[in-house]
């Protein structure tokens, strides 16, 4: 990559990334049920008592997208001609390395930062130190740090990846072809002694063939590259995406939570009028008719009358008393205002908010009903969130073999990157069946023929790893049934000697029985 390139990459990223993290964030805060201020309130309300419900939400976010991410697990990978359910030498060295990697926890955050910010990252290198150097280091990043570039032509093969982190004074960028890495860093405030134009590294400039290096820079504040560019040795860009539903328009992915965040505000704006009425409305409340408002003698040191004030309201409601002198003055009072309408239009939005994201409706509502349903309506009310995890399950295979590629080349094991790349994913069912109805199903198909391994396989509920140790353990079962079995119809038969047998003999009609050393003849 000539400086050119390198400085032109580096911003058109950065700049994208940048571009990204706004929303991101945002998003994530919805999910965490950080709003901030009031949305859609008039101008009047919001002055009046918009401050007063800072820090309130009613987060139906959180549930929806962890709905999803809840039922989406990686529990294996099988390669191409493998056996169906058991693991094999390869599977398990690369298995094996994305354990060591704590695959199950980290790629929960994936999934479930991914439908929330619209895409994860992982990135794939190599141990740098330590007694593990060299062996694969797989780490997942989110999408406010990582940053990846298709070729405009092959849409899904990687050009460029760029990561960027900070400490508590530096920024760092590491920015990535199937060439190169380069890892560069620019300081958090401006630094005394670093002109705005860049740094100049002789080394890296000698090996570019150019005659000085002016390292990029974004928004006034210059990138140093920290060494040379580093050989690139997996032979490909290593960091790679994880998009949730991703579309064709050049738009990019979507999230789960997009459309829920403004139907949120809605939600969250009713319950604060609905405070807001509860306060001044909920209570009967009195109101007193032509008489005005009473007063109180005002007197001097000496007790002597000097003047009348007005008792305070908030006097006559604390005391609980009432002074009418006025024979023309009535009370009459207020009936309490009804809230229902508020609550029904609450549980209208959050309908909506289920709907539109396939989320079911007994996750988002609490309703007296829904403990009388059976087994079956639980299933068909599932049905569209089952359908979406399996949708998003699709769309993370390509990323996740690409992951498996490079787990391959790091461990220096070229064939197998090969393999991967037409290797089926291996994915948790994300049906959630009732025992009763699991063993059932299990029953079922045992009857119909279907190989008990095939079975095992196929229920979602076990690991390739965990599907080895239940056949091996069902193969020792059988095993010592088989023997017992055996050693019980051995004991079943009868102990006959030689004598009782020759009695047992019935001689033939017309002849004499052969006696013992005599010879029978045979015609």
């Amino acid at each position: 990559m000539t400086l050119d390139e390198l400085k032109t990459v580096t911003n058109r990223l950065y700049m994208r990334l940048q571009s990204r993290r706004r929303p991101a964030e945002q998003a994530m805060a919805y999910y965490r049920g950080e709003q901030g201020a009031l949305q859609f309130a008039t101008k009047e309300f919001q002055e009046s008592s918009g401050k007063r419900y800072d820090g309130f939400s009613d987060n139906w976010c959180q549930p929806v997208a962890s709905a999803g991410a809840e039922r989406t697990a990686w529990r294996g990978i099988k390669l191409p001609g493998s056996a169906v359910g058991r693991l094999s030498p390869d599977e398990s060295l690369l298995w094996g390395a994305l354990q060591d990697n704590d695959v199950d926890a980290q790629f929960a955050q994936a999934f479930l930062h991914a439908p929330i910010q619209k895409r994860s990252f992982v990135s794939v290198w190599g141990v740098l130190d330590g007694p593990d150097a060299g062996e694969p280091s797989v780490m997942v990043e989110s999408a406010t740090q990582a940053i990846v570039e298709y070729d405009p032509e092959v849409r899904r093969k990687r050009k460029y990846g760029f990561k960027v982190y900070v400490d508590d004074k530096w920024e760092y960028g590491t920015l990535s072809d199937a060439d190169y890495i380069y890892p560069m860093r620019r300081p958090l405030s401006a630094m005394t002694g670093i002109s705005l134009s860049g740094i100049i590294s002789p080394q890296v400039s000698a090996m570019m063939g150019q005659s000085d290096l002016i390292v990029p820079q974004v928004k006034g504040r210059p990138w140093q590259l920290i060494t040379d560019p580093i050989p690139n040795h997996l032979h490909d860009v290593p960091l790679v995406e994880l998009p949730y539903r991703p579309m064709l328009d050049g738009k990019g992915p979507m999230s789960d939570i997009q459309g829920v965040m403004s139907m949120q505000d809605a939600v969250n704006l009713l319950w604060a009028y609905m405070f807001n009425a509860a306060d001044f409305a909920s209570l009967p409340a009195r109101i007193v008719m032509g008489q005005a408002p009473p007063k109180v003698p005002v007197l001097d040191e000496n007790g002597i009358k000097v003047g009348e004030r007005t008792i305070d309201p908030k006097e006559l409601t604390a005391g609980r008393l009432l002074w009418l002198p006025s024979v023309d003055a009535k009370v009459g009072s207020w009936e309490p205002a009804s809230l229902d309408g508020f609550s029904r239009i609450i549980e209208q939005l959050v309908g909506h908010i289920a709907a539109q994201s396939r989320t079911p409706a007994y996750y988002l509502m609490s309703q007296a009903g829904m403990s009388n349903v059976s087994p079956e309506g639980v299933e068909t009310g599932e049905a569209g969130l089952v359908m979406k995890v399996h949708a998003s399950q699709e769309q993370y295979n390509g990323g996740l073999r690409d992951v498996a590629v490079l787990v391959a080349r790091q461990l220096g094991e070229d064939a197998l990157a090969r393999q991967c790349r037409r290797a089926q994913i291996i994915w948790k069912n994300p049906r959630n069946p009732s025992p009763a109805q699991a063993a059932d199903a299990f029953q079922k198909y045992l009857a119909a023929g279907f190989p008990f391994e095939y079975l095992l396989s196929m229920d979602g509920r076990y690991s390739p790893a965990e599907i080895t140790e239940i056949m091996d353990m069902k193969a020792a079962e059988d095993k010592k049934t088989a023997d017992a079995a055996a050693k019980a119809a051995d004991a079943l038969q009868p102990v006959v000697s030689k004598t009782d047998l020759q009695a047992q003999v019935t001689p033939l009609a017309g002849s004499e029985a052969p006696q013992p050393n005599s010879k029978v003849g045979v015609r």
